[in-house]
C-alpha cells in the first residue's frame, strides 16, 4: 500500500510539473510562489496570507524575500486535502 501511494504521489508531482510547462520525468525540485499558486488553483496573494496566518501546514522556503515551495510538499498538501466525499 505505501509503495502504492508513493507511486501516486510521484504522478501527482509530474503532473503539477506538466502543468507549469516542465517535463513530467525531469520535474524542477522547487517553484517559486506564482506557480505554486497557479498549480493549487488560487492567486499568489492567497499563498502570502496563508503564510503569513499559518492557516495551512504548506511548508515553503524563504530566500531573502524569495518564496519557494518544493513540487513534494505540493503533492502532499493536495494529497492530504483530497476527499472521496463531504460528509
Amino acid at each position: 500500500m505505501a509503495a502504492s501511494h508513493s507511486q501516486e504521489l510521484k504522478q501527482l508531482i509530474s503532473d503539477i510539473a506538466i502543468s507549469l510547462g516542465y517535463e513530467g520525468d525531469r520535474p524542477p525540485l522547487q517553484v517559486d510562489d506564482r506557480q505554486a499558486a497557479t498549480a493549487l488553483g488560487v492567486k499568489a496573494s492567497t499563498l502570502a496570507v496563508w503564510r503569513s496566518t499559518g492557516r495551512y501546514d504548506l511548508p515553503f522556503a524563504k530566500i531573502g524575500r524569495l518564496v519557494r515551495y518544493r513540487l513534494s510538499d505540493l503533492a502532499n498538501f493536495i494529497d492530504s486535502r483530497t476527499a472521496g466525499h463531504t460528509a
